[in-house]
């Protein structure tokens, strides 16, 4: 059975391990090695996440299956103060992927985005990510594209993705 909880700065590691372990299976085909390891080391350094909890208003969770780490997702109420609950990262290790553990994930975010009365889940998905199919089938739709630019020349290429509460 998957159980979900608060992820705390001591699980800052296995974010970071979990992290290294899905993004060549997720982005391998679609961005250079180059552009990987730049996003890696800038998004998952436990400085920037740190500053995701503390500056920026994350809140990250973990889903485990017998106290085994299998994924996580962080997310934000009120993004860019409006009535919406930001889905910045979840991340499924690819073995485990289609148990229902990102599933389980987006489940326990509406939830509180609900509790918290937001009136939409949002998220951003690269443009040719395999898990576009994923957020449809769970009722989020394209609302616009968006290039992102993130220094050294490389943008992150997305749709920018909404689910009504």
């Amino acid at each position: 059975m998957i159980s979900i909880s608060k992820a705390r700065p001591n699980d800052y590691k296995i974010i970071q391990e979990i992290a290294h372990q899905t993004w060549p299976d997720t982005y391998g085909a679609i961005l250079s090695k180059e552009q990987l390891d730049f996003m890696l080391n800038a998004f998952y350094s436990e400085k920037a996440l740190a500053d995701d909890v503390t500056s920026k208003g994350h809140h990250f969770l973990l889903a485990k299956e017998n106290d085994v780490v299998l994924g996580f997702a962080s997310y934000e109420h009120n993004y860019q103060e409006n009535n919406r609950t930001r889905i910045h990262k979840i991340y499924v290790l690819p073995q485990t992927q289609g148990k229902g553990i990102g599933n389980a994930l987006i489940i326990y975010i509406e939830r509180l985005a609900v509790d918290y009365h937001s009136t939409a889940l949002s998220l951003n998905v690269n443009r040719f990510n395999k898990a576009l199919t994923f957020y449809q089938k769970k009722g989020f739709e394209v609302i616009k594209e968006v290039d992102i630019e993130i220094g050294h020349g490389y943008l992150m290429e997305d749709y920018v993705m909404e689910k009504q509460l």
